[in-house]
C-alpha cells in the first residue's frame, strides 16, 4: 500500500504540469532571443563595461528593489538612454508617478525599444528591451493611465542613464 501511494504521489508531484512550466515560446519571444542587435557584445566585455547591477538587470533581466532608483522623483527634462549603450528609449515628458516604486512612463520612444514575451513569475508578462543592444529594462503593462496610452512602462532605473535636455 505505501508503494502504490508513494507512485502515486510521484505521479502528481511529476505529471501535472501548470502554465509555468510551459517552455514554448511565443513568437515574439523566439523574435526577441534571434534578434541580431547592432551593439553585439561577448558576456565578459558586458561585463567588463557594467556595473553589477546594471549587468544583472540588462545582461540577466533582474530587476531592482522597488523605490531605489534614482529616476524615481526625477522632473527634470531629458532622454532616458539605455545604460549599456546609451540608446535613446524614453523621455521624461511621458513619465508618471505609477506608484509602484519603478520609474514608469506611459510610453517608448518609438522603433527603439523591442518587445517579447516572458513567462518567468509564473504568467505571461510584455518584456522590454533595448532595441540597439538586447539590454532587458523592464515590463509594459496594460494599466497605465487611460487619458494617454493606457500602458504602464515598469522601467528598471538602473537599466537607465539620463540626458538632460540642452
Amino acid at each position: 500500500m505505501k508503494k502504490y501511494v508513494l507512485i502515486l504521489t510521484c505521479g502528481l508531484l511529476f505529471g501535472c504540469r501548470g502554465n509555468s512550466q510551459k517552455s514554448e515560446a511565443s513568437p515574439a519571444a523566439e523574435t526577441a532571443q534571434m534578434t541580431d542587435y547592432a551593439v553585439q557584445k561577448t558576456d565578459a566585455q558586458w561585463r567588463a563595461e557594467l556595473s553589477d547591477m546594471e549587468y544583472y538587470i540588462l545582461r540577466k533581466a533582474g530587476t531592482e528593489n522597488p523605490g531605489t532608483s534614482e529616476w524615481l522623483k526625477n522632473r527634470e527634462k531629458g532622454t532616458y538612454v539605455c545604460a549599456a549603450c546609451g540608446h535613446p528609449v524614453f523621455e521624461t515628458d511621458y513619465q508618471f508617478d505609477s506608484g509602484t516604486g519603478w520609474p514608469s512612463f506611459d510610453r517608448a520612444i518609438e522603433g527603439n525599444v523591442a518587445y517579447s514575451v516572458d513567462y518567468k513569475i509564473g504568467y505571461k508578462r510584455t518584456e522590454e528591451h533595448c532595441s540597439n543592444c538586447g539590454g532587458h529594462l523592464g515590463h509594459v503593462f496594460e494599466d497605465g493611465p487611460r487619458e494617454t496610452t493606457g500602458e504602464r512602462h515598469c522601467i528598471n532605473g538602473a537599466a537607465l542613464d539620463f540626458v538632460p535636455q540642452q
